[in-house]
């Protein structure tokens, strides 16, 4: 029958029942829409839960954000003041970046520590030692988020279900052995690696567990993942370098693979495709660059004596692995006399939880990982121990010293037991996978049972390894008050010196130098020279004739003198000796400061 009807007959009065297409909606509601999926995305609530749970457990970072440091007041202060110095100088004035006002007259002096250039943007906000204080505890805290985001994207990509890749990030972003370490910003900020790692496996289309899906692959994720690998290094050394390595080590083993694969294929076309070639070309071009040109001030940097002196100074016992810290709740006090046999406790209690232990252990039986993937786990974890003991095994001859011992101290790279954060990551994916399998048998269970019951209890059950990890988190971390800025630092210009001096207080002194950054001959901590020590001797018995002399030479033309500061050091009554014959001049600005004029 004709399905069109003739010209000039009057309208089908059934297509008033005829169906009628839905209109598509406007720019603004499907704007709408995705953003609200993009609220409720598995990795938006991961976010959300990690800053949720970095705030709660590193309390009380964020209860007087403006007046504490964590864990001390001497390492958290240097590291604010370089965050500030490095925001103030790239707006002011980027050439002197690594002339730093401190360490007066130090060339390079931006170079005696990891430099946490990363952290720059935020420096850029803010001025002053309250500002840096609320800034250090504000990007703490984000440094605890960034691990656990890191840790679960890395996990999640590798194949573990949303249990198991939750279990295994919080395991590695608060392991007890991270507490020692709570007073090192460039320590704690290791969220980059594992979250480079995730971006680089999701953007060649790698997973563990699913093996190389050349149809998920995505040259924009691979970019990301060389673009937070190259500023997880811009942060320092100590962490970048070893992480540098291993991303060498997996170009090798990647680049291999893929010309086997080709050669197998006998095809003329790339294996990853054009476009994830120049981008991971580009990618570790970049990554190299940038390492390098941060890498030149540091090679100008005085060494501070033999490396394998300091590297064995620093290793830890085999021991050590099952000691932890004493901010620890849970194992500070039980462990204190074990952790009192460790030649430097501080860097040496490197437990990384016994539920994580048990975990991984249970990992090697149990698991959504192949057989032979758990073997090659378990080799990792071992030579990562080695690593990690330093000279202990052998001397380090083949382990830690073909890879550190050559470079100099200012790498940061001479204290073996921060390799842990390796160790901690592969026993972290090892026990993701047993609470991974764990979970997939309570839901098939489940699945099959008529009715359901237990399923609810069974799927609660699955969150029970999460609360023991939590529960061997829970922390006893100081918080002492930031000393406050005296009123002098504000006025008095430099170059100067302010006394007291010494290995601690002067880190405090940096942080106040933050509202003015004027040279100040005042500074330590990292890798600061030798002639620091040389300061201190030459000036104990300020005002006095040498010590005058010794400070014109080096160019200081004013000297600090805080009352409130010096009782038990030698400069106790150096406020009131007299002056008129050393040829310099004497002015108490306030009850607590004293200036002298040695010009």
């Amino acid at each position: 029958m004709p399905s069109t009807r003739p010209p000039g007959a009057p309208p089908d009065p059934w297509t008033a029942f005829a169906e009628t297409s839905e209109r598509a909606p406007g720019r603004i509601r499907r704007a709408t829409r995705a953003t609200g999926r993009g609220l409720i995305h598995e990795y938006a609530l991961v976010v959300y839960g990690s800053l949720l749970l970095a705030v709660l457990l590193t309390w009380p970072t964020l209860r007087y954000p403006l007046h504490t440091f964590p864990q001390d007041n001497w390492d958290p202060s240097r590291q604010a003041w370089q965050v500030s110095w490095a925001g103030h100088i790239l707006i002011t004035d980027p050439a002197r970046l690594w002339q730093s006002n401190a360490f007066f007259p130090e060339a390079y002096s931006f170079a005696f520590g990891n430099s946490l250039l990363g952290y720059a943007p935020a420096g850029m906000i803010g001025e002053g030692p309250l500002a840096a204080v609320l800034r250090y505890n504000i990007l703490f805290v984000l440094a605890h988020a960034l691990l656990a985001i890191g840790g679960y994207a890395l996990i999640r990509q590798l194949g573990a279900g949303r249990t198991g890749a939750l279990v295994g990030a919080v395991a590695f972003a608060y392991a007890p052995w991270r507490l020692a370490q709570e007073g090192h910003l460039d320590i704690i900020s290791a969220g980059g690696i594992p979250l480079a790692l995730a971006m680089l496996a999701r953007g060649h289309g790698w997973s563990m567990r699913y093996g190389f899906r050349p149809d998920r692959r995505h040259a924009g994720w691979a970019a990301t993942g060389w673009i937070i690998a190259t500023w997880q290094v811009s942060l320092g050394f100590s962490l970048g370098l070893p992480f540098a390595y291993v991303l060498g080590a997996i170009f090798v083993v990647v680049a291999a693979a893929v010309l086997v694969r080709r050669l197998r294929r006998r095809s003329p076309r790339p294996v990853l495709g054009w476009r994830l070639l120049v981008t991971d070309g580009l990618g570790l071009l970049i990554f190299a660059g940038v390492g390098a040109m941060i890498a030149l001030p540091y090679l100008r940097v005085p060494d501070t004596g033999p490396a394998g002196t300091e590297i064995k100074f620093f290793s830890p016992p085999l021991r050590s692995l099952l000691i932890g810290p004493a901010e620890s709740r849970i194992w500070g006090a039980p462990h204190a006399v074990p952790r009192e046999s460790l030649g430097w406790p501080a860097e040496m209690a490197l437990l990384p939880g016994f539920v994580l232990y048990a975990f991984a252990l249970v990992g090697l039986v149990f698991s959504v990982w192949r057989i032979w993937q758990r073997l090659i786990l378990l080799a990792a974890v071992i030579l990562g121990v080695l690593l990690t003991l330093g000279t202990t095994f052998f001397d380090g001859r083949w382990t830690y010293l073909p890879l550190f011992g050559h470079l100099p101290a200012s790498f940061g790279v001479r204290i073996p037991g921060r390799l842990m954060v390796w160790v901690t990551l592969l026993l972290a994916i090892l026990a993701a996978g047993a609470v991974a399998e764990f979970v997939r048998r309570a839901e098939h269970l489940a699945a099959h049972r008529m009715p359901p019951w237990p399923g609810p209890w069974l799927r609660l059950a699955t969150l029970i390894p999460l609360l023991l990890v939590l529960v061997e988190t829970w922390n006893a971390t100081a918080h002492p008050v930031v000393p406050d800025q005296p009123a002098s630092m504000r006025t008095v210009t430099g170059p100067m010196l302010v006394l007291p001096t010494a290995g601690l207080t002067d880190q405090t002194v940096m942080l106040w130098s933050t509202s003015r950054f004027q040279q100040v001959a005042n500074g330590s901590g990292g890798f600061a020279p030798q002639r620091q020590s040389e300061l201190r001797r030459s000036v104990a018995a300020f005002p006095d004739a040498a010590s005058v002399q010794y400070l014109r030479a080096l160019g200081i033309t004013t000297v600090l003198l805080l009352r409130s500061e010096v009782t038990g050091t030698p400069w106790e009554r150096a406020g009131d000796v007299p002056v008129d014959a050393l040829g310099i001049r004497r002015e108490d600005l306030d009850d607590n400061s004293v200036v002298f004029r040695l010009n």
